[in-house]
């Protein structure tokens, strides 16, 4: 009988660590993902800093140390001298009813009258001020326009407010004691810092610097300073008394400043109205028709009254006098 030969076949062993191929595959895939994210989240720090200076060239003029809060305007025309002197140099040209009444004689600097002498009065407000200026919360300077009047603005307001506080109220109140009998012209300024504010009330700097000038505004006019004589200038972020880069620093520059100009609110003087003379000349044309209607009718009187008019009448000076009969028809 035939024998079948059976085959001896090896059985090849099951590749059971195949998977690893694609797992690795998948985890060189991840790893290649999160180092292109992670290059592309680092900042360049130096070169953001060099766009941030670039910018800031163009759209700022560059800081001045030490110039005190009358500077160098950024103005791209010449101001008139008469404008400086009358109202310092600024960020706009003043002009217009917007700061003065009666703008048009005020333009003419030698036509405007002097107002009262700084040095007198920066000698009573620092005789007033005396505690403030010793803490250096407020600080008094002159020059040949202005006295100025530099208070921190946390002796007025909360922080990131435009509401004055019951010590501001006194301490302004104070200060109108003083420059209230004097007519010079007075500017209210207002100064933040660079740090940014966006809410509800203030979009920027700008708009907080002028409310805090109004609100000072506003207790002086209170308190019994002539509105003619105030007016509202606010510089933001953009005119710094010292750097902003540190807390210190930053707190310097948020303020409010009371500049008195040396020249005066003079009002305009008005002419007293003068009497108009009386018109003679009805009365004198109806002299002669009256003259003839009393001769013709005894009973008519006509009385001349002071001041050129007249009254016709029949009442007689005899109460006792009959009047004439009348003619019958």
């Amino acid at each position: 009988m035939y024998r079948h030969k059976q085959k001896h076949t090896q059985v090849e062993p099951e590749q059971l660590d195949r998977w690893l191929v694609s797992y690795a595959d998948y985890m060189t895939l991840m790893f290649a993902l999160f180092v292109v994210l992670y290059a592309m989240s680092i900042v360049k720090e130096e070169q953001y800093s060099v766009l941030a200076d670039s910018l800031t060239r163009m759209f700022e003029k560059p800081e001045q140390q030490n110039t005190g809060v009358q500077g160098q305007s950024v103005l791209t025309h010449a101001v008139p001298q008469s404008e400086l002197d009358l109202y310092g140099t600024s960020l706009e040209e003043a002009k217009g009813p917007s700061l003065v009444a009666d703008a048009k004689r005020l333009s003419e600097i030698s036509e405007t009258r002097l107002g009262s002498p700084l040095q007198a009065v920066e000698q009573q407000l620092t005789k007033a001020l005396a505690n403030l200026l010793e803490q250096g919360l407020a600080k008094i300077e002159q020059d040949e326009n202005w006295l100025t009047i530099e208070l921190n603005s946390g002796l007025l307001f909360a922080s990131g407010s435009a509401t004055a506080t019951s010590s501001a109220q006194t301490l302004l109140t104070e200060i109108t004691r003083i420059i209230n009998p004097i007519s010079n012209f007075i500017r209210v300024r207002g100064y933040t810092d660079n740090l940014p504010i966006n809410n509800e009330l203030f979009s920027s700097n700008w708009e907080l610097s002028v409310s805090r000038a109004t609100s000072v505004l506003r207790i002086l006019e209170r308190a019994g300073t002539a509105p003619q004589r105030l007016a509202i200038e606010g510089f933001g972020q953009y005119y710094p008394f010292g750097p902003n880069d540190t807390e210190q620093g930053r707190a310097a520059n948020r303020k409010v400043v009371i500049a008195i100009s040396r020249y005066g609110y003079q009002p305009e003087e008005t002419a007293p109205a003068q009497p108009e003379p009386a018109d003679n000349a009805g009365a004198e044309g109806l002299q002669p028709q009256l003259e003839q209607i009393t001769q013709d009718d005894g009973s008519i009187r006509v009385i001349a009254l002071p001041g050129g008019g007249i009254r016709i009448t029949t009442r007689q000076d005899n109460p006792d006098a009959k009047p004439p009969e009348q003619q019958e028809p």
